[in-house]
């Protein structure tokens, strides 16, 4: 009879340590996810420590993607943020481009102090693509990020309008 018991808790253990149920609920084929909360870089070139946090793109759905994350120079020496490109394409910026020490430069939400916008690129949501980032210190970085839809957490970005060029101006005499 003891040999029966010990022979069935044996079982018993054995298959929770090997079907990782002892793991509950941090086992870590349920902490699987697809990142949607954008990539993280960190810079620590030419004596910089800057990080940008949840980068993304965002569809507007007419034609254009704008940047959302944010940019922390921690570094003790200022930075500035020359741009954004994807494909060979320069987004348009607009707002703060200096890095000051802890003082975040954020694309979108609240915070916001800065713009960035890729006009006419026709972005897809759902994909991903590769973007670089040039500093005037730090110099350039590129990273994969993801192209999300304008919905949820993003439903309030917009583009703004184009800027007018030349060639799209109207004169009026």
């Amino acid at each position: 009879m003891r040999r029966t018991s010990i022979l069935i808790a044996s079982t018993f253990v054995l298959a929770f340590a090997l079907s990782g149920c002892a793991a509950g609920l941090n086992a870590e084929t349920r902490n699987i996810v697809r990142v949607t909360d954008g990539n993280e870089i960190t810079i620590d070139e030419n004596g910089s420590e800057i990080r940008v946090v949840n980068l993304k793109l965002v569809d507007t759905g007419d034609g254009a993607a704008v940047v959302v994350g944010t940019i922390i120079n921690q570094g003790a020496n200022p930075d500035q943020l020359l741009g954004f490109s994807v494909n060979g394409i320069q987004a348009t910026l607009t707002g703060e481009t200096n890095l000051l020490t802890n003082k975040p430069v954020s694309f979108e939400g609240e915070q916001a102090n800065a713009k960035a916008v890729f006009y006419g690129v026709n972005p897809t949501a759902g994909t991903n693509v590769k973007i670089s980032i040039g500093f005037a210190k730090a110099g350039f970085v590129s990273a994969e990020v993801i192209i999300r839809d304008k919905r949820d957490d993003f439903k309030n970005v917009v583009s703004g309008s184009a800027p007018v060029t030349a060639d799209t101006a109207t004169v009026t005499e």
